[in-house]
């Protein structure tokens, strides 16, 4: 959960003072190491010497600027070039000059140092409301157009109200605001204009509300204006409402999406408890570890979604932990951002070519920090769904959500709790398809695949498991719960009305519900489910049947 502004500033406040005591603590560290060197005189001691003066300043030059001491991190990445540019000189006089500027490095005034701006303000995300009412107003002059859009919104679970003029929009607006605008751009009003209308609306609204563009147009121009103004959609007439509801689909998914999940291997730690902290306040789950033998462990269990990977740490090289990690082929797809001080850009380039995705220059702003990790995690998780989820429900695809049955199974079984799993069917679906064509019958499934995500948990996983058969695992709940939210599901969608060649018609379903014991895996459970689901389908359909125990 994020923390208000007031308890961020503390908390990095107490970071910053953290990272002062460490700086009492390794200034000194780093002056005793140039007085050994002094008086080290054969090649062997003075290497071991350099390389420990090198690692100490690495850090330094990474965290310092982080916490506010800006001056003394260029110094220290200075410094810790010069150490690596003498480990293979014998020249005692360089090293003499060296070992006095660390020395003279080293008794600086922290407390001067560090710059009055060192606590950063992190953006925020906004406070998106996760519980969405899903209202969309609809601005079409044309009442057909209207309607028809309207009736199939309304067959996905969506309120929709469709208005006619901009003036009933404004109305609208102002007396409750919507999740999304639907706006033609011809309109009938004094200034026929929609993409202008649509633009002084968006200036007006107290927060940004996703916009999608109906047009008789498709030139270049008009797609362009509309791109200018923030359009998140674009759709030529006659409207394609399966295209259409797919992008309203896409737009809630984002809205309702969980944190995105950040590994932080570094093994510096105040410099990985600040990042986590303010990726923690910009809304993402974080795990840190400082122990790349632990990669496995942590990767099985955390599941990241990005990893950001320091390039320097003692037991091993980031760009060698991001090769351990590349040889999971169910890790390829997550994004590795080396975190480092190093500022030779051959240097990172070979980094990145050893199975890196991004190389970030410490220091870095907070706000740098939260936006370089959103736009990867972002894009990592629209790759992943897009390759683990149906292309027309955007629900699981059958091996993985049959994969997310064995999951809740065993978890299940750990805790001691009861997990149901429900098979649904379409009722006379064929039908559908040759009355009224695929096109169709693809809305009827979308329509139920969306009402399902609306009516269960977030905590419940929901897949096409084939055709127009779906899957939902429920974790912690019995089978009475089962069958009672499945059976309001049932209701529910029995009332939809579906619109075809002007006809009006509706579509049940049925479902059968398994629950787990301590001795039933996951295939077993699916069958059971199936058992129950065809005993439903021979009672008469339209009905919702319990495997018994």
């Amino acid at each position: 959960m994020a923390t208000s502004d007031d308890e961020l500033q503390q908390l990095l406040l107490s970071l910053g003072a953290q990272f002062r005591l460490r700086l009492e603590q390794e200034l000194p560290e780093l002056r005793a190491l140039a007085e050994q060197l002094l008086i080290a005189h054969t090649v062997a001691p003075r290497q071991i010497i350099l390389q420990g003066m090198r690692e100490q300043l690495h850090k330094l030059a990474g965290s310092a600027g982080t916490f506010g001491y800006a001056s003394l991190g260029a110094q220290a990445r200075t410094l810790e070039l010069s150490s690596v540019a003498l480990l293979s000189t014998s020249n005692t006089e360089q090293l003499c000059e060296h070992a006095h500027a660390i020395i003279a490095f080293s008794q600086q005034d922290c407390a001067l140092s560090a710059t009055p701006d060192s606590t950063e303000k992190a953006t925020q995300p906004s406070n998106t409301n996760t519980e969405l009412s899903r209202r969309i107003y609809i601005l079409a002059p044309d009442q057909q157009l209207g309607e028809n859009l309207q009736t199939t919104l309304l067959s996905f679970g969506y309120a929709v109200e469709h208005l006619r003029s901009s003036a009933a929009m404004l109305e609208a607006v102002n007396r409750q605001l919507p999740d999304v605008l639907i706006i033609d751009s011809q309109l009938e009003d004094d200034n026929p204009d929609g993409l202008a209308f649509a633009r002084e609306l968006l200036t007006q609204l107290p927060l940004p509300l996703p916009l999608l563009i109906i047009s008789e147009q498709h030139d270049f121009d008009i797609r362009l204006r509309a791109v200018r103004i923030g359009v998140a959609g674009f759709f030529n007439k006659p409207v394609n409402f399966s295209a259409l509801e797919s992008r309203l689909d896409s737009i809630f998914a984002q809205q309702r999406g969980e944190p995105f999940r950040v590994l932080i291997i570094d093994d510096d730690l105040e410099l990985s408890k600040r990042y986590r902290l303010v990726l923690d306040n910009a809304g993402m789950q974080v795990e840190t570890l400082s122990q790349p033998e632990q990669i496995d462990r942590v990767m099985h269990s955390f599941n990241p979604e990005v990893v950001l990977l320091d390039v320097h740490m003692p037991l091993c090289s980031g760009p060698e932990l991001a090769q351990i990690i590349r040889f999971n082929d169910a890790w390829l797809r997550v994004p590795i951002i080396y975190l480092s001080a190093e500022t030779d850009i051959s240097k990172q380039i070979k980094a990145l070519l050893k199975a890196g995705d991004d190389f970030v220059t410490k220091p870095i702003s907070d706000n740098s920090l939260v936006a370089s990790v959103l736009a990867r995690a972002q894009r990592a998780r629209l790759l992943s769904n897009a390759l683990s989820r149906d292309s027309l429900t955007g629900l699981l695809k059958h091996a993985d959500i049959k994969e997310q049955v064995a999951v809740e199974v065993e978890r299940a079984a750990r805790r001691g709790t009861s997990t149901c799993v429900v098979m649904l069917d379409l009722d006379n679906f064929k039908q559908v398809n040759d009355r009224y064509g695929h096109a169709v019958g693809d809305n009827v499934i979308r329509a139920l695949s969306n009402l399902l995500r609306q009516r269960l948990r977030r905590v419940d996983s929901l897949g096409r498991y084939g055709g127009e058969e779906f899957t939902a695992v429920l974790p912690e709940c019995s089978l009475e719960q089962a069958k009672r939210i499945i059976d309001e599901i049932r209701l529910r969608f029995a009332e939809l009305p579906f619109i075809a060649n002007e006809t009006s018609f509706n579509v049940t379903f049925s479902a059968g519900i398994a629950q787990n014991s301590s001795q039933t895996t996951a295939s077993q459970l699916i069958e059971l489910a199936d058992q129950a689901l065809y005993a439903a389908k021979a009672a008469g359909r339209n009905q919702v049947h319990c495997s018994q125990p």
